[in-house]
């Protein structure tokens, strides 16, 4: 029988060497230790969580899954860090089993275990190795803008390289000054020691204590690096709120307020202490900064440095506003994009509306936002027009009332949710009529509130005025409930989002529908017809609230006739995309980001209340867009994106011969003669 494959640890180190070694590492530990013991002594100075992580599946997801890595949509070189964590993480493993069969008193590293071991360590150290040095030239001469970068990081990346480059040739000197015939296991290790042939017991000590120097240097730095977040990026996400969405905000309790004596943030020991550990988790890729709409158009807003700014004031005292500014807070248009790429879950959005919550508290809200305000705390309106404008049109059309149905002892199955704009809005106020019209051509039984429709609050809440928007929640809930309903349709993304997942921690907990998901329903059960159109004339327009915070791009493309790719793809329209259609039926110009990557129009967060410089619109940019796919119709299907845009395409060349219609109106003009 031949040897069992094998390998001596600490071959060739005299006793005092080893014990010199594990005092070098647990000097290093004990300084990784400190370094993190002081930021963890800030986190604890914040409020604690309300809520219950899910350590597993956090990590799982997040960590180990690498899932907000692999969707990047960014030019992040997602599958250089994928290459990076998998190596480095197979690496970390490895040694980590080394080290338990060396203090268990029965041994498993041998035979077919040991030589798998070698073989996929030699692989995934090939992999690090290449992830490495991807990463390097990704700097040198290929950097994002959105990247920063300092000779910290060119540092850390040497570092590592000096680790995986001396341990492969750690490996190949111990074959070389002790050979095995299974050494070809390891096929890198193997193919160096041939290399460097004759190697001394006296050469693969130094050699080894060169790499233990570098082992021990690292977990040292780790922590001042940019690269603590393979640390605090764990934590992160074990420690997340498993019920976070993008749709929706924590509510302020009003005897937590009352306790505090504060709404809002004002200093960073305000937010929850995950929120601050999140701040350390940030390992500064740029992905947020680079999707951000206000930045893209030279806002001030830059949501990767105001990440920094609120770690920077957690330890020099500064209040968030003084360190971020006011100007960057109030350029949000609560889009999420952010949040949907960080990889470390931070939450961008959080930060920067409960940071508004307090300047609304304090008074330091000026301009056409609290114009905006003051109109819904008198009329219940956004535009300020009082209630018995909701109904004017109504009668005309013959759309049936819930008041009316009531007495009368009749029931219906939806309820029409106007909302605001297709209140008062002309042109959302056609798309209102469409669905009404449409309903009624397809049998549907439905009717609307009428006057007894208010503001759902959803521009109240993400401008920061929290009790004015719980204050409308409730009374809402309360009409809301006195109704039998089976689902509530709203044309408006914005109410869509706060019905459906905003209201029930006030008792309103609905079926909610955007009207294009009805209105596709409606088109493939053949109780209503899809428009037609040349291929590439229309080209739709995903509102950021619908395609990217309700993941809901397909229905839209349904109502239009346009084919769900799901039969062709596995990845299908409502999630990334970045190719147009190739399907039977209609076929879109999709613009270059759609879908969840759709590109914001800039009237989300309240901005659509906001006074701002004509060159710095986020409508413009997301118009060019459009218009350079070439089609001569843009189908929208959010009043709020139909006004930003109406205005964005009289800014760009061609723009103002570019069609605005709604998807609603679309479907009515097809259906006219049905």
């Amino acid at each position: 029988m031949g040897e069992v494959p094998t390998r001596e640890e600490f071959l060739f180190l005299p006793a005092w060497q080893v014990a010199l070694f594990y005092a070098l590492i647990a000097a290093s530990v004990a300084l990784f230790v400190w370094q993190v013991r002081g930021r963890v002594r800030l986190w604890m100075r914040g409020r604690p969580i309300s809520w219950r992580p899910d350590y597993v599946g956090g990590i799982v997801r997040y960590v180990l899954g690498q899932k907000k890595v692999k969707t990047s949509r960014t030019r992040s070189g997602a599958p250089m860090h994928l290459l990076i964590f998998y190596g480095f993480l197979t690496l970390f493993i490895g040694t980590t089993l080394l080290a338990v069969n060396t203090y268990l008193p029965w041994k498993f590293h041998k035979g077919a275990y040991f030589l798998t071991y070698e073989f996929v360590l030699d692989v995934m150290g090939v992999a690090l190795f290449i992830g490495l040095v991807w990463a390097g030239l990704r700097r040198l001469f290929a950097k994002p803008k959105s990247l920063t970068s300092d000779l910290s990081d060119y540092a850390t990346l040497g570092l590592l390289l000096l680790l995986t480059v001396t341990g492969f040739l750690l490996e190949a000197a111990r074959m070389s000054a002790a050979p095995q015939p299974f050494d070809t296991s390891a096929p890198v290790g193997h193919w160096l020691s041939g290399l460097i042939p004759g190697v001394t017991p006296q050469i693969y000590i130094g050699i080894w204590w060169v790499h233990a120097a570098l082992v021990a240097v690292f977990i040292a730095a780790v922590p001042r690096l940019r690269l603590r977040h393979i640390v605090y990026a764990v934590l992160c996400a074990a420690g997340t709120d498993p019920e976070a969405k993008m749709s929706s905000l924590t509510p302020l309790k009003l005897e937590d307020v009352e306790k505090t004596g504060k709404i809002g943030v004002e200093k960073p020991e305000e937010y929850s202490r995950w929120h601050l550990m999140s701040l350390d988790a940030c390992m500064e890729c740029g992905r947020c900064t680079e999707v951000c709409p206000a930045h893209a158009v030279g806002k001030p807003l830059d949501p990767q440095k105001v990440v920094q700014d609120i770690r920077s004031a957690l330890s020099d005292g500064r209040t968030v506003a003084d360190a971020v500014s006011e100007e960057a807070l109030w350029a949000c248009t609560t889009c999420n994009a952010c949040v949907e790429v960080c990889p470390v879950l931070i939450r961008h959005v959080d930060l920067i509306v409960d940071a508004r919550r307090h300047l609304v508290a304090e008074g330091r809200m000026s301009g056409t936002a609290a114009t905006m305000l003051r109109q819904v705390q008198s009329t219940e309106s956004a535009w300020g027009t009082p209630a018995a404008e909701r109904e004017k049109w109504m009668g005309a059309e013959e759309v049936p009332i819930a008041r009316d149905l009531a007495a009368r002892g009749e029931s219906f199955e939806y309820l029409l949710w106007v909302g605001c704009a297709g209140a008062v809005d002309p042109a959302a106020g056609k798309t209102a009529r469409s669905v009404a019209s449409l309903l009624k051509k397809a049998g549907v039984s439905f009717a609307c509130l009428g006057i007894e429709e208010r503001c759902t609050g959803d521009s109240a809440r993400r401008v920061g005025d929290e009790f004015l928007f719980q204050q409308l929640a409730e009374q809402n809930v309360g009409t809301l409930n006195s109704y039998k309903f089976k689902k509530i349709v709203t044309a408006c993304p914005h109410c869509f989002n706060t019905l459906k997942n905003e209201y029930a921690p006030f008792g309103g907990d609905y079926e909610v529908m955007h009207h294009t998901q009805l209105l596709s329903e409606l088109v493939e059960s053949g109780r209503l017809k899809a428009p037609s159109f040349e291929d590439g004339a229309v080209v739709f327009h995903d509102p950021c609230y619908l395609g990217r915070i309700n993941n809901e791009s397909d229905a839209p493309r349904r109502a239009l006739g346009v084919p769900s790719d799901s039969d062709a793809s596995d990845t299908p329209v409502g999630k990334w995309l970045n190719e147009p259609l190739e399907l039977e039926g209609n076929r879109l110009a999709e613009p270059v980001n759609h879908g969840r990557k759709t590109l914001c129009c800039g009237a989300g967060g309240g901005r659509m209340w906001m006074d701002e410089d004509i060159s710095q619109r986020p409508g413009s940019r997301r118009a060019q867009e459009l218009v350079e796919t070439g089609a001569k119709t843009v189908a929208v299907a959010c009043p709020f994106c139909r006004i930003m845009l109406e205005t964005g395409l009289q800014q760009v060349e061609g723009g103002d011969k570019t069609e605005l219609v709604d998807i609603a109106e679309m479907l009515s003009e097809a259906n006219e003669d049905a």
